[in-house]
């Protein structure tokens, strides 16, 4: 089908979603000095600010603190004790947001020149967005519509009133049982958080593991982490149904080989994972290809299978990352704004203008936290790479041990005999902060050798880093130099 395209328009770029990749790609446009319309129909900051990142990180912080002071005999003391109220645990949370605010606020992107607009937007064609009773006209369109918590069609659902990462931050009274359904970042995360705060959390998985997409040694170090602190695990069973009985009781039936189980709660979190926001603003009908997981189907270069509509974010997958949608961001804009040069630049010089997945970290912020980048030692063996496993643990690093944090370990993927590093996975207090080192590695092109000759300061958590490496030395260290060396120094004495 053709569609007119019109003699003017109003905007270089309009970009309809508000979340981080929405808000990065606006920036990015106007900083070019292009004229660009940014439209939300709900809040600016999207899931990340209001719903997702900021106040689960919020919460976790609050999380720690009773943790470490159940463990004051550890650090000398003869006891502690922290009175709270739930109420204001949750408060708090919202205080973080609304001073996180600003940084993606209406002021400051009008500021930054992007017309930011309020509204549902509908796309009427590949050039025309209805806002309204106003139809914006623009060379090119970026979606970033976001995704939204998936819920299961579990039976008796529809009977209760569940939770999910969007409504928890509505509650103030702290759940006495909790069930929470899923354990991938956002089950795993909360279930830590609301049993320290004094719930009793049963966690239900249908995988043999929590934290599927990890690797197993992962998995269970977290495992026994949780069940140290209390947390119930229910791996291997499925949801399949949910009751109110008479009583006004609520409970879930869960199925496994072994038999069901019967779980009463008060409230039931329900954090599967997450499906892509493309539904009712005009994708449908215009024709916008779906992937089979109903999210937007698009080229190395962003590009839908309209030349001017783009997408970036959780909408586009293949990851779901605050940090991925914003890393999208910068290809979808500069594509979108010089789309009709992308057509007379030959391979391989087009390549810095298709988006590069070849080094994405990802993070689970449980106590300890779990930060991977690149290959897990699963995903290796599913491509049939070969690669060799080198180990530090964590309980041997000065640092972890003062402040009574030796917990976990450092893993890193390297092929066969060389240094380069296909991935790392770090299981540790601030593995988050502490993966960079590796993932700079990756995106630079240096290895374990480059890490090893690099000062760390001592003592810190980074020194974990260095350690890994020199294991990774002393396994490949040149045995015929060193026989060598070895005559010549006995020759010496």
């Amino acid at each position: 089908m053709s569609y007119k395209k019109p003699k003017k328009f109003d905007y270089n770029l309009i970009v309809i979603g508000a979340g981080s990749g929405g808000l990065v790609s606006s920036y990015i446009a106007a900083q070019l000095n292009a004229k660009v319309a940014l439209i939300e129909k709900h809040k600016m900051g999207g899931d990340c600010l209001n719903t997702g990142c900021v106040p689960s990180k919020a919460l976790i912080k609050s999380a720690k603190i009773l943790a470490l002071s159940k463990r004051a005999t550890e650090f000398g003391f003869k006891s502690s004790s922290i009175d709270f109220e739930f109420s204001d645990i949750m408060a708090r949370v919202q205080s973080v947001v609304q001073k996180i605010e600003p940084h993606d606020s209406v002021e400051r992107y009008t500021q930054l020149g992007v017309d930011c607009l309020k509204g549902e937007a509908r796309i009427i064609d590949p050039f025309r967005v209805q806002l309204g009773d106003k139809t914006l006209t623009a060379r090119a369109i970026i979606v970033a519509t976001g995704a939204r918590p998936f819920v299961p069609p579990i039976k008796g659902i529809d009977k209760i009133n569940i939770l999910t990462s969007d409504n928890l931050w509505s509650l103030k009274k702290l759940p006495k049982n909790l069930v929470v359904l899923g354990s991938g970042p956002i089950g795993c995360e909360l279930a830590q958080c609301f049993q320290r705060f004094g719930s009793q959390v049963t966690m239900v998985e249908m995988n043999q593991r929590i934290m599927p997409r990890e690797d197993e040694d992962v998995s269970e170090a977290v495992t026994k982490k949780f069940k140290k602190e209390g947390v119930n695990i229910l791996t291997g069973f499925k949801a399949t149904e949910f009751k109110v009985h008479p009583d006004g009781t609520q409970s879930l039936i869960a199925e496994s080989q072994e038999g069901e189980k019967e779980i009463f709660f008060d409230q039931v979190l329900i954090a599967v994972g997450r499906e892509a926001n493309t539904t009712g603003f005009g994708l449908e009908e215009l024709g916008v290809n779906l992937n089979p997981n109903r999210t937007i189907q698009a080229n190395d270069f962003l590009q839908t299978n309209f030349k001017n509509i783009f997408v970036c974010g959780d909408v586009a997958g293949p990851y779901q990352f605050t940090h991925t949608a914003a890393h999208q961001a910068y290809y979808a804009c500069v594509n979108a704004l010089f789309n009709p040069l992308l057509k007379f630049i030959p391979p391989p010089f087009n390549k810095s203008f298709k988006v590069d997945y070849s080094v994405i970290p990802w993070a689970t912020y449980t106590d300890p936290e779990v930060a991977t980048v690149g290959h897990t030692e699963s995903s290796a063996e599913i491509e049939g790479l070969a690669f060799e496993v080198t180990r530090y643990g964590i309980d041997d690093l000065d640092r972890a041990i003062t402040e009574e944090e030796d917990y976990g370990f450092v893993k890193v993927l390297t092929l066969p005999g060389k240094d380069k590093i296909l991935g790392a996975t770090i299981v540790a207090h601030n593995a988050s902060d502490l993966i960079t080192e590796f993932i700079s590695a990756m995106k630079n092109g240096y290895g374990l050798n480059s890490i090893l000759s690099t000062i760390h300061i001592y003592p810190t958590m980074s020194e974990a880093n260095k350690y890994l490496a020199g294991n990774w030395k002393r396994k490949n260290k040149p045995k015929n130099i060193l026989k060598l060396l070895k005559l010549f120094f006995s020759w010496r004495r």
